[in-house]
């Protein structure tokens, strides 16, 4: 006899085939079995960006800024190397190699797109030599997102601002990450358009060149990650007699450890987001606190590399556009081996010093 959960799944494949990007029901009301979870519900807002072609006047990822004319674009002023195992290639560079490998995509490449693809790539010669490269001077940040409150019902501006920008130096700063920048501010107070911003040199890694996105903004309830929970909470998760009286329909598979179908099914949605909980991720949880004002942090921003797995209850309906090439990652955005860079703000004054995570 089939669960809910798996009526859902069928109908969500269905669905598939005529929607846009929607998470799929939850496999069950988590908070019928845990009741004590109620009160710490939180929604996010997920983002699903989709490949497209945004305007300063859209929310985006990677996509142009609505950037005051008469405003100087933000560089980034510390140190910038890079060593000879991986090219540090330009984001001209960078696009016309996704272009050919788009247009090359199943069939042989011609002799002149090999070439090109040569001259980006030159073969690597053994013994590979590391030399370091140094890059002198301010290096131009790239817009990662661009965020209208509007568009994201989690997205908490300051005072007078209902634009949130976010860009990031395309080398690896604290933590193996990319350095990120805040820009919040009014889109009714510009007038004048940047019309062509500067771009940086190069780059560490060309994961760090986002390709420009639509969004399609979905709110979604997250409970939070299982350590941050109290012991008597978590004991309970961990008793796999209460997920069968409460008839949930969990894979059996599960038995020996259902805080696992928790974590990974019904806490923190993956993906690009927007507030919500802190995905922890091998981290163990910790107090997060303003480095301005030591005031709580809330979760901004995540920067993730996946939408999910695809075997997850998380995992969205994807819209008939979809295009399979892109498998799952269409922001092209890659965090370290494939983790997430998490923004976090002070709760009382969003416009303080944010923190980064990786997750």
């Amino acid at each position: 006899m089939k669960t809910d959960w798996q009526r859902a799944q069928r109908l969500g494949k269905i669905a598939a085939m005529t929607s846009t990007p929607t998470t799929p029901p939850r496999p069950f009301d988590v908070t019928t079995v845990f009741p004590a979870l109620a009160p710490l519900a939180r929604t996010a807002t997920r983002l699903h960006p989709r490949p497209g072609a945004p305007s300063p006047h859209e929310s985006s990822i990677g996509g142009p800024l609505l950037w005051p004319a008469d405003e100087p674009w933000p560089h980034c002023d510390e140190p910038h190397e890079v060593d000879g195992i991986n090219p540090a290639l330009s984001p001209a560079e960078v696009r016309l190699e996704r272009r050919i490998r788009a247009a090359s995509r199943g069939r042989t490449l011609t002799p002149q797109e090999q070439e090109t693809l040569d001259k980006i790539r030159p073969p690597q010669e053994y013994p590979v030599t590391l030399a370091i490269t140094h890059y002198e001077g301010p290096i131009a940040m790239l817009p990662v997102a661009q965020l209208y409150a509007r568009d994201v019902p989690d997205l908490h501006t300051p005072a007078g601002a209902d634009l949130l920008q976010v860009l990031w130096c395309p080398f690896d700063h604290t933590a193996g990450m990319p350095k990120t920048a805040l820009f919040w501010r009014s889109a009714a107070s510009v007038t004048d358009i940047l019309p062509a911003p500067p771009e940086p040199p190069a780059m560490q890694f060309d994961g760090y060149l986002p390709e420009p996105c639509l969004l399609n903004p979905e709110r979604v309830t997250e409970y939070p990650d299982r350590r941050e929970l109290s012991k008597e909470l978590q004991q309970q998760i961990g008793d796999w007699s209460l997920w069968q009286a409460a008839q949930t329909g969990v894979d059996s598979a599960y038995a020996p450890y259902p805080q696992e179908f928790y974590d990974l099914e019904l806490s923190v949605a993956p993906g690009w987001r927007v507030g919500g909980w802190p995905r922890w991720g091998a981290a163990d949880p910790s107090p997060l606190r303003c480095p301005t004002c030591d005031s709580d942090m809330d979760a901004l921003l995540t920067i993730a590399t996946f939408e999910g797995a695809t075997n997850s209850s998380w995992f969205p309906h994807r819209e008939p556009a979809h295009d399979p090439s892109l498998g799952f990652n269409h922001t092209a955005v890659q965090i370290g081996s494939g983790y997430s860079q998490q923004l976090y703000v002070c709760r009382t004054a969003p416009e303080h010093a944010h923190i980064e995570l990786m997750g």
